[in-house]
Formats: structure tokens, sequence, C-alpha cells
């Protein structure tokens, strides 16, 4: 009995949070998005997406041929910046932009409050009692429609390389990395955040499994950890201010992030540096296996990038977006239950798909 209560009132609560979720926010010709990295990958299809529902696209983009070609493939409501977020000057002119794109206006789009009107009180004179309506007397004061700011931030720009064995790097080479998937998204968040509580708005922040499971040396692991921590906390913050905190975690996607021959080429780069005892300890065997492993995983990864893109769409526009998604087969089926494995588990089988150094101990 009581479980046949316990499935029906699972099911209720399924039903109810998928109505929810299905529940777009109103207006999205007014809302304007800015979202980094659009020369490609992620970006540049969800700029197109939410260009073709009818919000107002901002752009950013690191070179002028990706604005280029994005602006050609969309409507003139979407316009573009060049933006790196490893550089404060070039965020701080972004934000300034930004600000003049979206205005500071005050707020929008006058409603009355649902109270009920009061009447002018019957000893006034009639002409007395009409100016009196004409300023609104008696009535609660109006409410916006809709507030002036930053609807939406997507922080999506993010690299790899260099990415190999942790041996295989210098203090630089991490540095590379964080600078452009963590600390310049946490920059940019700063920097624009005024609008987007204004707005009472959605930051959209583009983690990884890699955020969950750390399957190979260099940068990029450790920043998408990081991207989790500060999404978490900033979550928790923001939540009173009505402003939203989503963090997407794809699996693995064929984006030119992880196109095997630049990174195959890095590999060679790092190891032709490596001292001539790290060489050794490693073995030539060791180098070439990293490198067909890389091409396995593109191989392996989906060509469906809007798996990822419809994520962050349900992120910016659903009434009640979810704290996190998990976004392909991999991510879901693979990572995340690996994430929740004791250590000695999960290292025993990411230690199945990793090559084996020569100087290894039996």
């Amino acid at each position: 009995m009581w479980l046949y209560v316990a499935a029906a009132l699972l099911g209720l609560f399924l039903l109810r949070r998928w109505h929810r979720e299905r529940q777009t926010v109103p207006r999205l010709s007014e809302k304007h998005v800015l979202i980094t990295g659009c020369d490609s990958g992620f970006g540049n299809l969800l700029a197109r997406q939410l260009d073709a529902r009818g919000l107002r696209v901002l752009a950013a983009c690191l070179t002028e041929a990706g604005a280029a070609q994005l602006r050609a493939a969309t409507s003139n409501r979407l316009q573009t910046v060049l933006l790196d977020v490893t550089s404060s000057k070039s965020i701080a002119d972004v934000t300034a932009w930004v600000r003049e794109r979206v205005g500071d206006r005050g707020r929008t789009g006058l409603t009355p409050c649902c109270h009920p009107v009061v009447t002018p009180p019957a000893f006034l004179p009639f002409a007395a009692a009409q100016a009196r309506l004409a300023q609104g007397f008696g009535t609660a004061p109006a409410h916006p429609i809709s507030s002036p700011g930053l609807w939406g931030l997507v922080n999506n720009a993010g690299i790899a390389i260099p990415t190999a064995p942790n041996e295989w790097l210098t203090k630089e080479d991490f540095v590379k990395v964080l600078d452009v998937n963590l600390v310049g998204l946490v920059e940019v968040t700063l920097s624009l955040l005024p609008l987007v509580r204004r707005a009472r708005g959605r930051v959209v922040n583009v983690a990884s499994v890699m955020g969950h499971v750390s399957c190979f040396g260099g940068g990029y692991c450790i920043s998408k950890y990081g991207v989790e921590a500060f999404s978490d906390s900033l979550r928790r913050e923001l939540r009173p201010f009505g402003v939203q905190v989503s963090i997407i975690e794809p699996g693995g996607f064929q984006t030119g992030m992880i196109d095997p021959a630049p990174l195959v080429d890095g590999f060679v780069r790092l190891w032709q540096r490596l001292p001539a005892e790290a060489q050794a300890a490693y073995g030539r065997r060791y180098l070439d296996k990293y490198a067909e492993s890389t091409t396995l995983l593109h191989r392996l990864s989906s060509s469906r990038l809007s798996l990822v893109t419809d994520a962050m769409t349900h992120a910016l526009l659903s009434r009640c977006p979810r704290s996190r998604y998990a976004a392909g087969w991999d991510a879901c089926l693979i990572f995340l239950p690996l994430s929740y494995c004791p250590a000695w588990l999960s290292d025993t089988i990411l230690g199945l798909f990793l090559p084996i150094p020569a100087s290894a101990v039996p």
C-alpha cells in the first residue's frame, strides 16, 4: 500500500517538475544575453539559436574573423564584440559596451499591482477628485513588468591546451589554461554581475564532467573543478536577489577543443623539452599511446552540439532552471556515476585506459 502511495507521489512530483520546466520566461525580444567564446563550438551555436528565438544576443568573440562569420549567419539583432578574457582592460571595455547596449534607463514597462484601487473621498469636489485620480491617488505604486540590465551571462570561453601528464608541464602551462577557464570567467562575472542582478537574470557557467572526475593532467580539469566551486558559492549568494546560476557539464563533444591534431602536436612539443631522465622514465611508447587515446576520444565524442546548447537555452529561458545540466551520454552514464565511486574503484577503471610508463613498478 505505502509503496503505491510513494510511487504516486513520486509520479506527481516528476509531472509537476516537467510542467514547471517547460514554462519559459516572457518577452524574449526584450532580453539581452552576453555569450563569451562565440568564434566556434558551443558559443557560436548558442548565439545562433538564441538569435533565431528573437533575443538580443551580444556575442563576444576572440577574433574579428569569428565575429564576422557569426554576423553573416544571424540577424541584425545580434551584435558582436571582441573579448580577451585574460585581459582586464578588454573585460572593462566590454562591460562598458554592454552597459551601453542594455541601458541604464531605470525599470521599463510599468503595470499596477493587484491591490484594489481606492476612489477619492466623496467630499472632494469633482474636479479635485479627477485631479487626484490623474495623480494616481488611492492606487498601489506601479511595479515593473521587466527589469533593465543584462538578462543572461553565459561564460563559455575556454581552452584545453596544453594538456599532458602533469610532470611534463610547467607552472606557466597551468596558468595559461587557468587564466582563460577560471580566472577570466570569474573576472567577467564580477564585472557584469551588477547588470545581471538588476535584471534578476541568469548566469550560466560552462564547466565539464572533468570537474567531477579528473582524467588527465594539466590545467583543464583543475579549472573546471574551480568553475564548479565558484558557481556553487555564487548561486547561494545570488538566490536572495532573484538571480539564478546554472552549471553546464558537457561530456565529450567534437569541438575544436578536442581536435586531435593540435593536441598531439602539443604532446610532441612537451615531450621534446623533457629532460632525458624523464623521457627514459616514461618511454616513447607512452607518448604514442597518449596520442592514440586522444584520437579515440575524439572519435567517441558526440557531434550533436545542440545537446549542450539546448541545456544552456533552458537555463536561460526556463522559469525554473536547474542548478546543473549534464549533457551527453558519457556524462550521464559514465563520468557522473564514476564520480560517486570510491577512489580505489575509479582509479582502477580509469587506469585501464591510461598508458603505462616504461619505468612502471610491477
